[in-house]
C-alpha cells in the first residue's frame, strides 16, 4: 500500500511541476502552415500565439518520450540547473530572479518533483524514524563486540593509571561507566531472546517494542489536544510501525507548507532593504528546501551504510547546510561576507524554529486523524 502510495505521488509531483513549467515540445522535420491547436499562422518550429509545436508527433517512441518528461520531468535543463543548486545556490537563485529563466528548472518544479521523489524512495529505504532492521542474534553480536572493545580499552587506561597518567583516571571512570551500560544492555537483550518471539510480532529489544510496550505500561502521556485526540494517539503509538506510517504520510502531503511557513522569516532579514521582494524570498525558500531533500536522501542512504568512510561523508553533509546557506544570501543578495555570516545563523536559528513548529503539527495532524 506505502509503494503504491508512492508511486502515485510522484507521477502527481511530476505532472503538477510539468504543469507548472513553459509548454515545450520537439519539433519535427515536417512543419504545417497553420498551428492545429489554435489555427494561427505559423512560420517556424513552434506556434508564436499558444507555443504548442507545428510538428505533431504520432509515434510510439515519442509517446515514451513525454512519458518521461511528464512523470520524471526530465530535459536537459535539469543538468543545467542541479549543478549550479549544489555548487553555485546563490547564482542560480539570482539568474532566476533577474529573468534567465530558459535554461533552468523553476523553483517550485525541482521543489515539487523533489520532494515527491524523496517520498518515493524512502517508501522503498526504509521510514524517516530510523527502525531496528537487525536480528536480536545480529545485535546481541554487536554487543558482545562493543564490550570486548570497552574491556580492552580499559586494561591500557589501567596501565596508565598506575603510571601516574595525567587525566589517565578521568578517563578510566568513563569506560567503566560505558562498559556497566554496555553489559546491561547485553542482559536485556538476552532476556528478550529467551522470552521467545513477541505476541505482538514486534522484534524483541527493537524501539518498536519498548515504544509499545510503554503505551502499554501507561508511561506515555500526551499533552497535546482533547482527551479524544490523546486517546487516538496513544492508540497509534501502541502499534508504533502504523504511527510512522501515518506520519510519514501525512509529512507527504503537507511538506509544502515549509514554503509559506519559511518565506516571512527569510523577509525578516531584509526588510529594511529596498530591491528585494517576497517572489526573491519565494525563490530563495524553494531552492533552498530543494537542497535540503536532496542532502536528506543522500544522509539517508548514508545512514545505511557502516564505516568510518560513511561516517564522514555524514558530518560533510551536515556541514554542508550552513555551507549551503551562507553561499546563497551572498550570492543571491549580493551581501558581503559579514552580512551573509550573521544572515546565516539567524535563518539557521529561523530554521530550527520553524520545523519544531511543523513537525509537531505533522505529529498531531498524522496521529490525532
Amino acid at each position: 500500500m506505502v509503494d503504491i502510495d508512492a508511486a502515485g505521488g510522484l507521477a502527481t509531483g511530476g505532472l503538477i511541476a510539468g504543469a507548472v513549467e513553459k509548454p515545450t515540445g520537439k519539433a519535427g522535420d515536417d512543419h504545417a502552415d497553420t498551428c492545429t491547436d489554435c489555427g494561427e499562422p505559423t512560420t517556424g518550429n513552434f506556434c508564436a500565439n499558444c507555443g504548442q509545436p507545428t510538428h505533431v508527433h504520432r509515434t510510439l517512441l515519442h509517446l515514451v518520450e513525454e512519458l518521461l518528461h511528464g512523470v520524471m520531468h526530465f530535459d536537459a535543463r535539469i543538468w543545467r540547473t542541479l549543478p549550479l543548486l549544489l555548487l553555485n545556490p546563490g547564482r542560480l537563485t539570482r539568474e532566476w530572479i533577474q529573468g534567465k529563466r530558459t535554461r533552468y528548472v523553476s523553483p517550485l518544479a525541482i521543489f515539487l518533483f523533489t520532494v515527491f521523489l524523496m517520498f518515493f524512495a524512502l517508501s522503498f529505504g526504509g521510514t524517516l524514524v530510523p527502525g531496528e532492521t537487525r536480528s536480536i542474534d545480529e545485535q546481541i553480536a554487536s554487543s558482545e563486540a562493543g564490550i570486548a572493545e570497552l574491556r580492552a580499552q580499559l586494561v591500557e587506561v589501567e596501565a596508565d593509571v598506575a603510571a601516574d597518567e595525567p587525566g589517565a583516571e578521568g578517563v578510566q571512570t568513563g569506560l567503566q561507566a560505558g562498559l556497566a551500560g554496555a553489559e546491561g544492555q547485553l542482559r536485556a537483550l538476552q532476556e528478550a531472546k529467551a522470552g521467545g518471539p513477541r505476541a505482538d510480532g514486534l522484534t524483541p529489544g527493537s524501539w518498536q517494542a519498548s515504544m509499545a510496550d510503554a503505551v502499554h505500561d501507561g508511561n506515555v502521556t500526551v499533552g497535546l489536544g482533547d482527551k479524544k485526540m490523546q486517546d487516538k494517539i496513544l492508540h497509534k503509538l501502541a502499534n508504533p510501525d502504523f504511527a510512522v506510517y501515518k506520519i510519514q504520510q501525512t509529512l507527504y502531503k503537507f511538506a509544502f507548507l515549509l514554503v509559506p511557513l519559511s518565506i516571512p522569516f527569510v523577509w525578516l532579514m531584509f526588510a529594511w532593504k529596498r530591491g528585494f521582494t517576497w517572489y526573491d524570498h519565494g525563490v530563495f525558500v524553494l531552492y533552498s528546501l530543494t537542497f535540503m531533500a536532496i542532502l536528506f536522501m543522500a544522509l539517508g542512504t548514508l545512514g545505511r551504510m557502516d564505516g568510518w568512510f560513511a561516517g564522514l561523508l555524514g558530518a560533510i553533509g551536515i556541514c554542508a547546510v550552513p555551507a549551503h546557506m551562507f553561499a546563497q544570501l551572498k550570492g543571491t543578495y549580493g551581501l558581503s561576507i559579514w552580512s551573509a555570516l550573521w544572515r546565516t545563523c539567524v535563518l539557521l536559528f529561523f530554521c530550527l524554529l520553524v520545523s519544531t513548529f511543523f513537525f509537531v503539527a505533522i505529529v498531531a495532524l498524522g496521529l490525532g486523524a
